[in-house]
């Protein structure tokens, strides 16, 4: 039994565990097991159980990025908090896949390291936003990341170099082969100007406090910007901000947002996206992809 091998190898975990407060969204999902591995080893450890035994699992970064949709998940989710250390070494950065993205480019910016300033409002976990090449102000991860420490389908440890991540917008090799799961990332970053650098920052801070609905639960933006447009633009053309389902509700400051009001759940924000990409499509003909991960 699961619970036997966890207190066995003095894993901590929680059983019939509450999601909330680990989704963006605050979607109140819970899950069989959650567990949160002290190291890597221990992580390989548990994985290793988890196939032997056939247990179904999922690896979660800072859910920032993704829509719990049912209200049970009947499965092992792995939380990385624990792999949060961090190595500089010159110009190169090396950091553990559970380190705050955001944390990660304030830090940097301090040691007067360039490179991710873009990041600085991107509230991923560094291991989630290498798969998914993160990004803002036209510049993504691809442009920083040098080479990532993964764990293998086969469980063994190896390295990829960033031509290996077969980096696209907003997807990577990772992203498409979910069996991979990111240990650390090291970035190659430049000298920068720190006073430049954190002003940079700060006015861009003060933009998305103007212009996102950062007051309330969100995974940001909803769906990529199409070719040549702006998928927010669109959904507003449309009359769509404020409209509703449960808790659920299109943000009435940025149309590209969905928010919790209350007590969404999964389910209510999965049918706002389908209202939304069924009236682009119908009116302009446009076929919105997601930006955001529906976890099924």
């Amino acid at each position: 039994m699961i619970k036997n091998f966890f207190d066995s190898e003095k894993i901590t975990y929680e059983e019939n565990a509450s999601l909330r407060k680990y989704n963006t969204y605050r979607i109140d999902a819970t899950c069989s097991y959650l567990v949160f591995p002290k190291n890597v080893n221990e992580l390989v450890i548990i994985i290793k159980k988890l196939k032997e035994s056939k247990t179904p699992f999922l690896v979660l970064g800072n859910g920032s990025n993704i829509i719990f949709s049912k209200e049970h998940y009947d499965y092992i989710i792995i939380k990385l908090d624990n792999l949060n250390n961090i190595e500089y070494h010159g110009n190169l950065v090396t950091v553990e896949a559970g380190y705050s993205l955001s944390k990660l480019a304030i830090e940097t910016v301090k040691k007067g390291l360039d490179g991710l300033t873009f990041a600085a409002g991107i509230p991923g976990c560094v291991g989630a936003s290498t798969a998914m090449n993160a990004g803002a102000y036209n510049c993504d991860m691809s442009k920083v990341v040098k080479e990532v420490k993964v764990l293998n389908e086969d469980l063994n440890i190896i390295t990829l170099k960033n031509k290996d991540l077969q980096y696209e917008y907003r997807d990577s090799f990772l992203k498409k082969h979910k069996e991979y799961i990111v240990l650390s990332t090291t970035f190659e970053l430049k000298q920068g100007i720190i006073e430049t650098m954190k002003e940079l920052i700060e006015e861009r801070r003060k933009k998305r406090i103007s212009s996102q609905p950062l007051e309330l639960p969100s995974a940001g933006s909803v769906f990529r910007n199409p070719e040549n447009m702006y998928a927010g633009e669109l959904i507003e053309k449309l009359n769509l901000k404020g409209f509703k389902i449960g808790d659920a509700e299109i943000s009435t400051k940025h149309a590209n947002f969905i928010v919790n009001k209350g007590n969404a759940k999964g389910k209510d924000v999965v049918k706002l996206i389908n209202k939304i990409k069924k009236e682009v499509k119908n009116k302009y003909n446009v076929e919105l992809k997601l930006e955001q991960i529906i976890i099924d």
